[in-house]
């Protein structure tokens, strides 16, 4: 996916939106539907709200939750979150989309299982008035706004966060890159920026794009890479997220691995940051759900409302549907042993006691987290 970020003027982004519109035919006209129906309705919007799966804790933990709490932030508790979760199924979101459409909700938040098989449902919200706010994937069609995290940079830290953990060693064996879903934007962008940092100090002996994300294809996938390559030979893991990191240290153990290589990690689901307290996960990507959930709700109430999004989105996006999207990208960290209280602890993501419950007291005292 080519995908240009640029910081824009508020006229600029102003006028994105008005360049995104009219380039979608009959999407000008549907915005104007949703201007007025937004105007008569006031504080009491209705924000459909459809998240991808509810395999990774952070969708139920953090991002549905936030959202609500801000959209009655900003509707004086008048606005109305309608949820549903699509659990990997792109079919049951397209499903959930017309649902969304028939209940005519005001607006809708959409993180796409599917980039590209979303499209249709997003034309179709937007012919029947609703505009549509891509949230986390760059979902395509006609959208409005997008708000995410910068993910190529994501794989850029985790390139730098594997690099730093091989040290002088990176190319005396062999790493392992067990990449997302290939349905996920969101995975290519994290597998470009990745190899960006990796590419020429590594040695890849195995690649894999993981179906679905899940666990346990990167279990089966890491233990064929074992196989294949020879555990002695692995000297690092280059995991594009947290939960599949979980299935490949699984793999490890079970080959017999005394000493684990160093395994990289994205969101910082609490399960990773016990395997980072623990030794046996390197390091996680930070991103505050805090900050991309507000936004995506201040964009999405402005919209329903019919307003602009000046003062909101701070840049633009190109989609390979829609150019000069107007955006909102968060900024993420690299998590590590030595900055867990500064950042999940401190930002109330969790608190040490969630973290060094009884198997991880030990190692939590070492680190000074208890």
């Amino acid at each position: 996916m080519n995908t240009r970020m640029r910081r824009a003027a508020v006229a600029v982004a102003a006028g994105a939106v008005a360049v995104s519109l009219a380039a979608c035919g009959s999407a000008k006209e549907s915005g104007d539907k949703a201007k007025e129906s937004g105007a008569a309705k006031g504080d009491a919007i209705k924000v459909g709200l459809l998240l991808p799966e509810n395999q990774t804790a952070r969708y139920e933990k953090f991002d549905k939750p936030l959202i609500e709490k801000k959209v009655a932030e900003l509707t004086g508790g008048k606005g109305e979150v309608v949820y549903a979760n699509a659990k990997q199924d792109a079919t049951t979101q397209n499903s959930q989309v017309d649902t969304m459409i028939t209940n005519k909700v005001n607006v809708l938040i959409v993180d796409a299982v599917d980039s590209k098989a979303i499209a249709g449902s997003v034309k179709r919200a937007k012919d029947a008035g609703i505009p549509v706010v891509a949230y986390d994937r760059l979902a395509e069609g006609p959208i409005d706004a997008y708000t995410s995290f910068d993910n190529e940079e994501v794989g850029k830290v985790q390139g730098k966060a594997l690099l730093e953990a091989l040290g002088d060693k990176a190319k005396d064996g062999q790493i392992v890159m067990m990449n997302g879903s290939v349905t996920d934007p969101n995975a290519k962008l994290f597998k470009s920026g990745a190899h960006s940092v990796l590419d020429g100090k590594v040695n890849v002996g195995k690649e894999y794009d993981t179906v679905e994300w899940k666990p346990e294809n990167a279990n089966t996938n890491m233990a064929a890479a074992l196989s294949a390559l020879g555990k002695d030979k692995i000297v690092g893991v280059y995991s594009a997220n947290d939960g599949m990191a979980g299935g490949i240290i699984t793999a490890l153990k079970a080959a017999g691995l005394s000493t684990l290589p160093p395994v990289t990690g994205q969101d910082a689901e609490l399960a990773g940051v016990q395997r980072i307290v623990a030794g046996e996960q390197f390091m996680s990507v930070y991103k505050p759900y805090a900050p991309e959930a507000e936004a995506a709700a201040k964009m999405a109430v402005a919209l329903a409302k019919g307003e602009k999004l000046d003062g909101v989105t701070t840049s633009t996006v190109d989609s390979p549907s829609a150019k000069a999207v107007p955006s909102v990208l968060i900024p993420v960290v690299s998590l590590t042993k030595n900055n867990i209280k500064d950042t999940v602890i401190k930002d109330g993501v969790y608190t040490a006691d969630e973290i060094c419950s009884e198997k991880y007291a030990a190692a939590c005292t070492t680190l000074g987290l208890k």
